[in-house]
């Protein structure tokens, strides 16, 4: 009985553990799509931490539309890692290729809530019909 006890106090007292996703930078993946990010639509929890690698140079991640104002800018092949507190969307670029569409969106706890916003950030290139996709692609 005891050891019931214990179980069952275990079970409900255990606290979540966040989770870690690695999103890669890459000039090529294996579908042959070019400047592109490994995972282009990250679903997250809050509390979890994304890290991007940079498994091509020249690569970097910027935050450029946050739900809560979130400005990030990652140096040039070097790794980041940033945790997400906030629910909504991200939307981040890779600044020396946004116009190739190396774009990627964060979306914490299934928050849409500011698509409206994404969608109205800046884009350019091949980036505006990308973002338009993605965004669409969470409906």
């Amino acid at each position: 009985m005891k050891f019931m006890l214990c179980a069952l106090i275990a079970l409900f007292v255990t606290p979540a553990i966040a989770a870690d996703t690695t999103i890669e930078m890459l000039n090529k993946d294996a579908d042959g799509n070019k400047m592109v990010y490994s995972q282009e639509i990250a679903m997250i929890d809050s509390g979890d931490t994304v890290t991007w690698v940079p498994s091509s140079k020249g690569h970097n991640v910027e935050i450029i539309a946050s739900p809560n104002g979130m400005k990030f800018k990652s140096k040039n092949s070097k790794e980041a890692a940033i945790t997400f507190d906030a629910p909504g969307i991200y939307y981040y670029w890779c600044t020396p290729h946004k116009g190739m569409g190396m774009i990627g969106l964060v979306v914490v706890d299934g928050d849409l809530s500011n698509k409206d916003d994404i969608a109205k950030a800046k884009a350019m290139g091949k980036s505006k019909k990308k973002l338009k996709a993605l965004l669409a692609s969470l409906s």
